[in-house]
């Protein structure tokens, strides 16, 4: 009795490890360490000049200064005081400003503790990207994508050093992806419910992941569509509940604005930026106007949505008048989006040191695997190849004709981390699976030689 209980005390704790060691719990609680201890590293030995060193957001943190004063949601820009704004929803301006209010605008302590926010949100996002990859390819792939999570390069720097709704759209977009997958199974109204409800948050986090909306949305509904009746209820509960929640903010700005602006206001400078004769190959940073004094001055002069409808129709002018430039920066944007670099590969390996080589590498290597996974996803018929496609295509579009950024695209890259990890599991399995076709009948063959005896 007391060997039989010993006994089944061991399989008891080496079934709890094995559960252990399979959750997703501990690639969150192993990324978040990764990140704390690199923030504590960064913060240790730039004690004094962290602050300086690590700005906050430029010009989400003014935003969230203002609020914080009590000047209410305006001042994106260091030089001018520009009055009220709509260049950012409200959800991370108002975390942000929270935090100031607490621990002080701008202070060592605020940033410290935004940074480990941030680095939460990048820890906990291995959690959706774990179901991501167990419902669309299978466990083994989901945890592998989340531990992939765990180092991966731009998921550890973004969250300790650029304080922005990145790290949060990261998390917010593979939610959603999560979600997707759920409801396409679901009939249930209260999850078409929660999944609009979902999406209104994200689109107060940030508005770019309202690009693939549509696209996964139809996705979902797809498999209903024998069933149209019920399809459209729940298409319809889903969306009265997403607008119900993007209304506040809409309002707000159709008050204080005089004009319909439903999220953001500042496209029209963002796509000037990329398309204007000062444009070098991609964009034009220099003419910010928070970097670019004059460009501050006539924002503030103008305030601020005569000013974005003026730069968005000097945009649309270049375009017409330098079609040829236009399609070179467009191009230079693509490669920038998937590469991470400005220049091609091969004319910066040469003169590159050993880091940058790696990180070369590492980015090429990132988005081939990517690319790769998608396509094998379609090569093996399943189901959630058309969703990852759409995520993958339509997402970065509005980018290539304004301009990006590895921090742009961030939102993407948890689907990429799952894609990728897809993309090597894929081709071992099919090679294991040949492998035992192969031992089977060597096996079967060698059992009729030597058969047992009666």
């Amino acid at each position: 009795m007391v060997v039989r209980s010993k006994t089944s005390e061991a399989y008891s704790l080496r079934e709890h490890l094995k559960r252990l060691s399979s959750s997703p719990a501990i690639p969150v609680c192993v990324a978040f360490l990764v990140r704390a201890m690199i923030l504590h590293h960064i913060f240790r030995t730039s004690l004094e000049n962290a602050v300086r060193d690590f700005p906050f957001g430029a010009e989400v943190g003014y935003v969230a200064a203002s609020i914080a004063r009590g000047e209410g949601f305006s001042a994106p820009l260091r030089f001018f005081h520009t009055g009220p704004t709509a260049w950012f929803t409200p959800i991370y301006p108002y975390l942000l400003a929270s935090i100031f209010k607490v621990y002080g605008v701008f202070s060592y302590e605020s940033g410290l503790l935004i940074r480990l926010l941030d680095s939460a949100f990048s820890a906990f996002t291995c959690w959706p990207i774990y179901a991501i990859g167990k419902k669309a390819f299978g466990k083994n792939t989901g945890l592998a994508a989340a531990w992939l999570w765990v180092a991966l390069p731009t998921a550890v720097f973004f969250p300790v050093i650029w304080v922005w709704d990145t790290a949060l759209a990261g998390l917010w977009m593979a939610l959603l992806v999560a979600m997707t997958l759920n409801v396409r199974d679901s009939s249930r109204l209260r999850d078409w419910i929660a999944y609009g409800a979902l999406w209104a948050v994200g689109a107060e986090i940030n508005p770019s992941v309202l690009s693939v909306l549509p696209f996964l949305a139809l996705w979902a509904l797809w498999p209903r569509k024998q069933h149209f009746a019920r399809a459209a209820q729940l298409a319809v509960a889903a969306s009265l509940i997403f607008l119900a929640g993007i209304a506040p903010w809409a309002v707000r700005n159709y008050v204080v604005f005089h004009k319909f602006i439903p999220l953001r206001s500042n496209f029209g400078l963002e796509f000037w930026l990329g398309n204007n004769i000062g444009v070098p190959d991609g964009w034009s940073p220099s003419l910010h106007p928070n970097d670019d004094i004059m460009e501050g001055a006539k924002y503030a002069l103008m305030t601020e949505i005569p000013y974005m409808a003026e730069k968005q129709r000097e945009g649309l002018r270049y375009m017409r008048t330098h079609p040829a430039d236009v399609a070179r920066f467009t191009f230079h944007r693509f490669e920038n989006n998937w590469l991470g670099l400005w220049d091609s590969p091969a004319d910066v390996w040469g003169h590159a040191p050993f880091y940058l080589k790696a990180v070369i590498i590492g980015n090429c290597l990132f988005s081939l695997l990517s690319l790769l996974g998608a396509l094998f996803a379609f090569r093996s018929q399943n189901n959630a190849a058309t969703m990852f496609a759409s995520v993958m295509l339509v997402f970065p579009l509005v980018f290539y004709f304004t301009h990006t950024s590895l921090r742009y695209r961030f939102p993407m890259d948890p689907i990429m981390d799952v894609l990728a990890v897809y993309a090597v599991a894929y081709p071992l399995s099919r090679w294991s699976e040949s492998c035992a076709r192969t031992i089977r009948p060597s096996m079967a063959a060698r059992g009729q030689e030597h058969p047992q005896a009666e």
